[in-house]
């Protein structure tokens, strides 16, 4: 760029920048770590260029472009180098695992969580169609209890309705006795099992002292438990004629 300058700056101008070259490249290598110099090979250029202008500016010379052609590292270093990538993309690799196994782990718990939380919520909601059903179908079986009561009750104010009792009472005896030791080796008999009409006479004999009641009227009372008395009495004389026959 200068004649005058490269003629009386220097002695020999190529030589000068050949050797300021080689030591700004040492230099500019010695800034960086072995894996990344192969990496930061256009900036190694462009700086070593800088650093060639600035020093040559009095020889009147300038650079215009510098270019590592290549680089050659010690079969040794080179094997470390080649290890370090290796070993690098086995680390890469192990996180990647890791990071996968902790994500596939995170995943599973998370479904283990919600299907824990929908099954409790199912059971709950299990739990209270249940418990709604348990509680209908027992307001269904006291209505038809407090139903069969009053039917009943209307049944036994009838004509002869003393008397039908005493036949069920009857038919429950019979069929009661006749279930004797099959679900136990216990058995508990009366005294005197054949007796059914003993038995319904008791039985109608506590009904009618459950039904009494202290309440004005009670001549019409009298009347009706001598007509009670009655009916139980020919309702016995059936009983009876059905035993002997």
């Amino acid at each position: 760029m200068d004649p005058y300058k490269a003629s009386y700056g220097v002695e020999d101008p190529e030589y000068a920048v050949t050797q300021l070259a080689q030591t700004t490249m040492r230099s500019e290598l010695g800034k960086l770590s072995l894996d990344k110099v192969f990496r930061e090979r256009e900036s190694l250029n462009a700086n070593i260029v800088d650093a060639i202008n600035q020093a040559a500016d009095c020889w009147g010379i300038r650079c215009l472009r510098y270019e590592i052609k290549d680089i050659h590292v010690p079969p040794r270093v080179k094997e470390s180098m080649q290890m370090q990538v290796e070993a690098e993309r086995r680390k890469r690799a192990t996180v990647l695992e890791s990071e996968g196994t902790r994500e596939s782990a995170i995943n599973v718990a998370e479904g283990k969580k919600q299907a824990q939380i929908l099954a409790s919520e199912a059971e709950k909601a299990e739990q209270i169609n249940q418990a709604a059903g348990e509680a209908s179908a027992v307001l269904a079986k006291a209505k038809a209890k407090a139903e069969a009561i009053r039917i009943l009750a209307a049944a036994l104010t009838q004509h002869n309705g003393d008397a039908a009792a005493s036949l069920t009472v009857a038919e429950q005896y019979v069929s009661a006795f006749s279930k004797l030791a099959k679900d136990s080796n216990t058995v508990l008999l009366p005294s005197n099992p054949g007796d059914v009409t003993s038995m319904v006479a008791q039985a109608m004999g506590v009904y009618g002292a459950l039904t009494k009641a202290p309440v004005p009227g009670a001549q019409n009372s009298v009347t009706s438990r001598n007509n009670r008395d009655g009916s139980t009495d020919a309702s016995l004389e059936e009983l009876d004629r059905v035993k002997l026959s």
